[in-house]
């Protein structure tokens, strides 16, 4: 069957996008090095250019190219274009059962503002849940100077399974927590364009983009503080399964020397507290036990070891259906579980004839709002010439 002719808006879509994406992925970009990037002749991108200007997207830079003593060169001036990376921003979320955190960020995914937000009990209404939410992103545009007509995109993480359309899967009481209609109550409040995804996916996004997995196409990210999730990412793109429910992680439950999906501070704090050692709540018992290990104390080092085998199975058990290049431990508890590195890589040759590389992520408690940007931009990027941008003028 042939296919149907490009028309003139087609062509200066698809040039558009391809100015837009280089200009994106560099700091500046003069006309030429933009004609040789995208194949474009120099009208063209000079058109392209001009129309991205009226838009907001980009800004051209004024400033003549000078030789290195600082002199003006001969000739007419290169024409220099940058992103305009304060045209709008993107909100990431991570909502746990306790707390929510909101994190700003502008069109190059920096950072600008940050709030979090704890929840009053873990079983409020929805209602209550949203209004939280919503004072954490309102806290962080103030934050970062920003309004909230500004934001395209809102990424936001939830601990439990969302199928591809952003549903959440309700089969088991704690997901229930998450289907709270968020996506319609900002879409109502604020206009804005929310993308649920599952947390432990957005941290593999996160992790792949600003982590140890920099790069990496074949990557599952163990979030693994009170229970373990699994974020997939196979040929660079995310697992989901039909409901959402890939990386889920409870069949460690049938799994011989695991038996349960707790984490790495559940299981420090069990431990510790049946060792009659400190039992200080979540990753904090963690540092504890690994604090004591390096010191030497007999009890931490056995749990040290226990730690490090548990892993080794659950890593052996993910690399034995998956096989992944690399696998990383993730979530706040990442600062610490380093110490198990060492047992862990020697262990996983007796679990699996295929162990990846282990590392640990070094985005901290920060990795799922760092995939809930990334996850939001990947939005605004594919739909950018969409999208209306707010100018301030």
């Amino acid at each position: 069957m042939p296919h149907a002719a490009a028309t003139p808006q087609l062509l200066r879509r698809v040039n558009a996008q391809s100015v837009l994406g280089v200009i994106r992925n560099t700091d500046v970009a003069t006309g030429t090095e933009l004609m040789a990037r995208t194949g474009l002749t120099r009208a063209s991108v000079i058109a392209v250019c001009e129309d991205l200007i009226r838009r907001g997207w980009i800004r051209e830079l004024n400033v003549r190219d000078e030789d290195q003593h600082g002199s003006p060169r001969k000739g007419r001036p290169a024409r220099r274009f940058e992103l305009n990376s304060r045209a709008g921003f993107v909100l990431g979320l991570d909502l746990g059962a306790a707390t929510t955190t909101a994190a700003v960020a502008d069109l190059r995914g920096t950072v600008v503002g940050r709030s979090s937000e704890r929840f009053r009990a873990a079983g409020i209404p929805a209602a209550e849940r949203i209004d939280v939410v919503d004072r954490a992103c309102r806290r962080a545009l103030a934050d970062a100077g920003a309004r909230p007509e500004d934001v395209l995109a809102v990424g936001a993480g939830l601990a439990a399974p969302v199928d591809r359309d952003g549903r959440v899967l309700v089969t088991q009481q704690f997901w229930s927590l998450f289907d709270v209609g968020l996506r319609t109550a900002l879409q109502e409040l604020h206009g804005w364009t929310v993308l649920l995804e599952n947390d432990a996916n957005l941290a593999a996004l996160g992790e792949r983009w600003r982590g140890s997995g920099a790069g990496v196409d074949d990557l599952v990210v163990l979030l693994a503080g009170e229970r373990l999730g699994a974020g997939v990412l196979e040929s660079g793109r995310l697992l989901h399964g039909r409901h959402g429910a890939a990386g889920e992680m409870g069949y460690l439950d049938l799994v011989e020397g695991v038996g349960s999906s707790d984490g790495i501070a559940s299981l420090a704090r069990q431990w510790s507290a049946a060792g009659g050692g400190p039992a200080a709540g979540g990753e904090a018992s963690a540092r504890r036990v690994f604090e004591d290990a390096a010191a030497g104390e007999p009890a931490a080092l056995a749990i040290l070891d226990r730690l490090s085998d548990r892993m080794a199975r659950v890593i052996a058990s993910v690399a034995s259906f998956i096989n992944p290049e690399q696998v990383v431990i993730g979530g706040a508890v990442a600062e610490s579980a380093g110490v198990l590195l060492p047992g862990i890589t020697a262990l996983l040759p007796r679990f699996t004839a295929t162990p990846p590389r282990v590392t640990v992520s070094p985005l901290g408690d920060a990795i799922v709002t760092v995939g809930a940007v990334r996850h939001a931009l990947n939005y605004v990027e594919a739909n950018a010439l969409e999208l209306e941008l707010e100018l301030r003028h």
